[in-house]
């Protein structure tokens, strides 16, 4: 019992009668850019870098992806990049992003230099429109690398196709889908889950309430864990990931499938999944729009809110 009132006192709802991981809430961990009230409209992703720099993808004002200090004080925008990424990871201390408004992929450096560009006439033509037929353009949402470099993106606000890319960016193949096998519906971002013997992809299958795990050929290896709230994102760290649930809560699971934390959960209609949550009606610790999400070295939990005024919360894991 005392387990269980600790839990929730540090913003954890424990799922079984133990807290299984315990976080504390840090308040007020990130400092606006200079001049500015708040970091501006999040509708992206955060990431960290091998030096603990956390990359924010924002647009509006200081639009594109801002970098703050490991001590969440604005250090500077990345140059040059677009205002509307969607998705974007650091690996190797590159960045590889999904620009959903030019629907197109790009890799950069930290400094902004990019050092690859797949543009949307490198999909295939039939994938470019929607079920019927009628143009729509691509509407990709998310992108990830795997360990030999292949670039796996997805059409997110689309018609939910996977694609598979070499590093070079050359098109090798195409899966997924609202048909079946696959049954996606807003598979809203993909990340290649490296917790096992064998890398593979986990689609956050946002409609679907579920997390599914693909091999690197498109084929079903089965669902993760299910009856989430409307999962969006997600980060790895040791056996851990977490996923950041756009309906007002962040879990952390494990790799069996078992989630082991749930923080900020919302429960009040109107205050959830929406990013008209003005930041008077912000409550300390409480989520209104987890869109993206990233565990730090140390395994602490960054997530940024799909917000018109832009927000970011922090737990740190309990040592």
């Amino acid at each position: 019992m005392f387990r269980s009132t600790l839990c929730l006192a540090l913003g954890l709802l424990a799922m079984d009668a133990h807290c299984q991981v315990a976080y504390e809430l840090v308040p007020n961990w990130l400092t606006p850019p200079p001049g500015m009230e708040y970091i501006g409209n999040s509708h992206g992703e955060i990431a960290v870098d091998s030096k603990g720099n956390v990359y924010v993808s924002v647009e509006g004002d200081k639009s594109g992806i801002q970098v703050y200090s490991p001590d969440g004080k604005y250090s500077h925008n990345v140059p040059g990049l677009p205002g509307t990424l969607h998705g974007f990871v650091i690996k190797n201390d590159l960045i590889y992003a999904s620009v959903l408004g030019q629907q197109k992929v790009i890799k950069t450096q930290l400094d902004g230099k990019v050092l690859l560009e797949i543009p949307k006439e490198s999909f295939p033509e039939d994938k470019r429109k929607k079920a019927d037929g009628s143009p729509r353009g691509l509407a990709l949402t998310s992108v990830d690398v795997a360990p030999n470099g292949d670039i796996y993106v997805v059409d997110g606000y689309g018609e939910d196709w996977i694609f598979q890319f070499d590093k070079d960016g050359k098109f090798k193949a195409v899966f997924g889908g609202r048909g079946a096998p696959w049954n996606l519906k807003n598979c809203h971002k993909i990340f290649i889950d490296p917790r096992y013997g064998e890398p593979r992809i986990l689609c956050c299958d946002r409609v679907n309430l579920r997390l599914l795990h693909l091999a690197l050929d498109g084929s079903i290896i089965g669902e993760h864990a299910t009856g989430l709230r409307r999962p969006s994102s997600a980060s790895f760290h040791g056996d851990h990931v977490a996923i950041a649930e756009i309906d007002g809560r962040v879990s952390v699971i494990d790799k069996d499938g078992r989630t082991v934390a749930q923080l900020g959960q919302n429960d009040t209609n109107g205050e959830k999944n929406t990013n008209g949550v003005e930041p008077a009606k912000w409550r300390q610790g409480i989520c209104t729009g987890p869109h993206g999400i990233t565990f730090d070295a140390q395994g602490n939990v960054l997530m940024a809110e799909w917000n018109k005024w832009g927000r970011v919360l922090r737990w740190n894991v309990k040592k």
